[in-house]
């Protein structure tokens, strides 16, 4: 029996710093008062010469660097996205071109900001099926390129980033090997208006119209995902740990889809878990979609604020609407 462990984590930050300052300046809204809302100081923003892709492989590079592999050594690569370079072909077959691995699966997903889990879930049955031994899963977002400066809803929240890890399969030594123990995804498709991007598809194809009227710039409501998200996540938590026998108590990580500060702190409250066990990285870097959650989890490794042997659950929450739990022993 094989258990999937995550062998190496990465993430990417671009260069350039967005202060609140600047986002809010055409908006009419204080730094402090953006901060206070969302609990963020500053985001990145990609350079007018970076794609998703070049994110993606700076993530990726770090990732397999940790993990002592060499870009060889893959089975595939799943990349998570809802910002790709082009229509087709696929942000991941760049990465697999940049990496100069050939002939392996390379593919993109995408359930918005759940899209890492659901990436890393096909990734653990690709190798316990023993498709492949080892496998990256990156999420890569250029958030910027999608965002109206003049909605207040979106422009102070996103910025742009990638994170990745190598995941291998190791022989299950029993329920106290390290190792993804599992990981649980959901949607609820009714609520997709919350949040979308409304033309660019074959549903409202590009016009001169849609241009005109910023349709192809992402759209939120804001106070109904709040909610819907802390609902959602809250009770998913709940229900993987309670699945594994796990005490909420006996989380050492909790590692979350870095949407908001707010829904941070809800989630920290209605969990009863203390705030140090809650990784946030949103003042730095904002919300980076699929990517805050692999950004936040590469810092928590790196950082030693997860140790070998650590509970460590994971929980992200998007547009579709989608969401979505891992549960690891570190």
């Amino acid at each position: 029996m094989m258990r999937t462990r995550i062998i190496g984590t990465g993430s990417y930050l671009p260069e350039r710093v967005v202060s609140n300052r600047e986002v809010g300046a055409s908006l009419g809204i204080e730094p402090a008062t953006i901060l206070r809302l969302t609990g963020i100081q500053e985001r990145r923003r990609a350079a007018p010469s970076q794609a998703t892709s070049d994110l993606a492989v700076e993530a990726a590079r770090q990732a397999l660097d940790a993990a002592g592999l060499s870009a060889s050594e893959l089975g595939g690569i799943l990349l998570s996205t809802t910002s790709p370079d082009s229509t087709f072909p696929s942000t991941a077959c760049h990465v697999q071109r940049m990496l100069g691995c050939s002939a392996i699966p390379a593919f993109d997903l995408a359930a918005s900001c759940s899209g890492f889990l659901y990436g890393l879930s096909m990734a653990d049955a690709m190798i316990r099926s023993g498709q492949v031994k080892a496998c990256l899963v990156v999420a890569a977002e250029a958030k910027s390129r999608s965002i109206d400066p003049a909605d207040g809803d979106t422009a102070l929240l996103f910025g742009d980033g990638a994170g990745a890890v190598v995941v291998c399969g190791e022989t299950d030594a029993g329920l106290l090997s390290s190792g993804l123990l599992g990981v649980r995804l959901h949607a609820d498709g009714s609520q997709h208006g919350l949040i979308t991007i409304p033309a660019g598809g074959s549903r409202r194809p590009t016009t001169t119209e849609t241009v005109e009227t910023g349709s192809h710039t992402l759209r939120m409501q804001g106070a109904p995902l709040f909610r819907l998200a802390v609902k959602r996540l809250d009770q998913a938590i709940r229900e993987i740990v309670k699945e594994f026998g796990v005490d909420v108590q006996d989380i050492a990580q909790l590692v979350l889809h870095q949407a908001n500060g707010r829904i941070l702190d809800q989630l920290t409250k209605r969990l009863g878990v203390q705030p140090e066990r809650v990784c946030s990285v949103i003042e730095r870097y904002g919300n980076t979609s699929s990517a805050s959650l692999p950004i936040a989890l590469d810092h928590a490794v790196r950082s030693g604020r997860i140790l070998p042997h650590d509970i460590v659950v994971l929980g992200s929450f998007g547009g579709g609407v989608t969401w979505a739990t891992g549960l690891l022993r570190w």
